[in-house]
């Protein structure tokens, strides 16, 4: 489950983050099918040394002081990610944290004090802690063992509340965060609601002041709108838990909101919405054929800027014309990589941007408003060469029933792509979808030889509604049977050599890895399956208690093991079932504190392999939850697959 205790289920259930770069993925837009996979010939790169692929950046996840006076950034001590600090004057820096159990992943400035979050061993109860700029006064903030405190709003750029920020923390009841107001020096909380409707989603307004909640009931879920500080909430909008009902920002006088929503529509859209007549006003912009994902407001400015969403590329649409003209200043510069402006000073004299594409891992630059310049900052990958890596093509093809799926498609530089040995990768989530970019997965694996193909099965997001609702109660049958179409694009094109086909993914990724072994065992020579779920009746039955009001909407979405029908269906699809038709080596990983599919997920279906002399490789790691994230276990991990995808799948005879 994700212990954000998101507001719908579709905007991830168990997804594994297989980048670790704090930024936005984008993709590239592109039409060309297999015959214009390799534009330009290209010599074959030299073998990377693995660690190269996945070792700690030297300096990332760069980030501006709200005064301009400093940068922060995460880099490698003692094998963990920690934050270091340094002037923008100089070229000193100092390290403020120093945590040698577990990489330090999320951090924001929050006046002069730098805000952290971790949990324990992959957990996923995040704490908060705080540092001084100058290394000074370490302090837990929300130090609740078991507890899980989440950021409803940092509160930037709202006088009066330079120290203070919105948090949101479940020690009451678990299912759903109660508000409060932390002081970041003092460590002082302030309850400002006691959340007995159980609200779980939280909206505020322009001067950081809580004016809308949500909370789900059976299989719909219910916004509630009150119009001051002082007045009671009451509904606003009953929305399905299959539309969508977003909200962005309320506008520059606090009266209406930006909402994205595909009510009455299949493509999610931006849109103007008046919460006291409770209608929507106007719809301000929408894409034909991708739905909108995000809105950036300036608080400053009290504007509406832009809105974006994920094609094949990155796309944006500007309402306004100086952030537009920053952007394509910085597109204009650089050519060929996609651009993010991450994060600026309160005063808007210096900025971070990053720069990347799909072969290049994210450098950081500072930009300077006033005169246009910028200036590298860091690049965190220096030992990675960009014309080593591969390209990576977005591609479409049919499934069998003639619903277009999309994906990604990487091949090995400077090798003819005919008969090569293949890695099937379906994303986790599933409610997610692959993006275009750097992916080191992806990239290591290109280079050891095979191709790659990515692609968003049914049920994946960003489509529109009818492409996401296609996927209910679709795993391990059509959802799956997306994938296999995929397998048998490539064999078409003569990409694949149908001998040597591996399929791997984590998550729910890992749960397709286990219904293709099953579903289609001679499809493939080998598998690797990543925290993934091999009994549908534990897996969700050990779900029900964490997601509480939201376990009606996922029955809807993947079955009921309650309901006599769906479980017939949830027997027919569960691998732990049907082992003996399993014929491909697998090698399973997870890890022993994983609060989403747990750990007996792997245990049983490990045990039943060895007892059908099935060849199976297991790896647990003690100190890891949904995920590997420790470098160390990165490297045993991939270290480990290396090797079983050489044996299973490259040198097949």
């Amino acid at each position: 489950m994700n212990k954000k205790l998101i507001p719908t289920l579709r905007k991830t259930f168990i997804l594994i983050p297989t980048i670790v770069f704090l930024i936005v993925l984008t993709s590239c837009q592109s039409n060309s099918q297999s015959e214009n996979l390799q534009e330009e010939k290209e010599l074959p790169a030299p073998l990377i040394e693995m660690k190269d692929f996945f070792k700690n950046g030297n300096k990332t996840s760069l980030l501006i002081s709200p005064d301009g006076n400093y940068f922060s950034y995460r880099a490698d001590y003692r094998g963990m990610m920690n934050i270091f600090v340094q002037k923008t004057s100089d070229t000193v820096a100092w390290r403020v944290t120093n945590d040698t159990v577990r990489s330090i992943r999320r951090y924001f400035w929050k006046g002069n004090r730098i805000v952290f979050s971790q949990d324990i061993g992959g957990d996923e109860n995040y704490q908060l802690f705080s540092v001084n700029a100058d290394g000074s006064d370490l302090k837990g903030l929300t130090v609740f063992p078991g507890i899980n405190t989440n950021v409803i709003d940092a509160l930037t750029e709202i006088p009066g509340k330079e120290k203070e920020l919105l948090v949101g923390i479940n020690k009451r009841v678990r299912e759903c965060l109660d508000p409060y107001l932390l002081n970041v020096e003092t460590g002082e909380l302030k309850l400002l609601y006691t959340n007995k409707e159980n609200y779980n989603t939280w909206v505020t307004d322009n001067q950081g002041v809580i004016r809308l909640a949500s909370k789900p009931d059976g299989l719909d879920i219910t916004w509630y709108y009150k119009n001051n500080e002082k007045d009671v909430f009451s509904p606003m909008i009953t929305v399905s838990f299959d539309d969508q009902f977003t909200v962005g920002s309320f506008d520059k006088d606090n009266k209406n909101i930006y909402t994205l929503s595909n009510i009455g529509r299949d493509k999610v859209t931006l849109s103007e919405y008046d919460p006291l007549t409770k209608k929507e006003v106007k719809e301000i912009f929408s894409d034909n054929n991708y739905d909108l994902e995000k809105i950036f407001y300036d608080r400053k400015k009290k504007k509406l800027v832009s809105v974006s969403w994920t094609g094949e590329k990155n796309e944006r649409h500007f309402f306004d014309k100086e952030w537009e003209k920053i952007q394509k200043g910085l597109d204009d510069k650089f050519k060929d990589y996609s651009i993010i402006i991450g994060g600026y000073d309160d005063a808007r004299t210096k900025a971070i941007v990053v720069i990347y594409n799909d072969r290049t891992w994210p450098k950081f630059y500072f930009y300077n408003f006033k005169t246009k310049e910028t200036t590298e900052a860091a690049n965190p990958y220096p030992w990675c060469n960009e014309k080593q890596m591969s390209h990576t093509k977005p591609i479409t093809y049919r499934a069998k029933d003639g619903l277009v799926i999309h994906g990604y498609l990487t091949l090995p530089v400077g090798v003819e792509a005919k008969r090569l040995p293949v890695v099937i990768n379906p994303h986790g989530g599933p409610w997610t979808r692959d993006e275009w970019g750097i992916n080191p997965e992806v990239q290591f694996l290109a280079n050891r030889g095979y191709a790659v193909l990515q692609m968003d099965f049914r049920g994946s997001t960003g489509y529109g509604k009818k492409f996401y609702k296609a996927g209910f109660k679709q795993w391990g049958k059509k959802m799956q049977d997306d994938i296999t179409d995929g397998v048998e694009w490539l064999k078409k094109e003569g990409i694949a050599d149908a001998k040597r086909i591996a399929i791997y993914g984590g998550s729910y990724g890992g749960n397709a890895v286990l219904f293709g072994v099953t579903s289609t065992p001679d499809l493939y020579a080998a598998g690797v399956a990543d925290v993934a779920a091999s009994n549908m009746f534990t897996f969700i039955r050990s779900l029900a208690p964490e997601w509480g009001p939201y376990i009606k909407q996922f029955y809807e979405m993947v079955g009921d093991p309650n309901d006599p029908k769906d479980s017939v269906m949830l027997a027919e699809i569960s691998p732990l079932f049907h082992v003996d038709k399993i014929k491909s080596p697998l090698f399973i990983s997870c890890g022993a504190n994983d609060p989403r599919v747990n750990r007996a997920e792997s245990d049983q279906i490990v045990a039943a392999l060895k007892k059908r002399g099935v060849a199976v490789e297991y790896m647990v790691k003690n100190d890891e939850g949904h995920g590997f994230s420790n470098q160390k276990n990165q490297f045993d991990f991939y270290e480990a697959m290396e090797k079983f995808l050489d044996k299973h799948v490259k040198n097949k005879k």
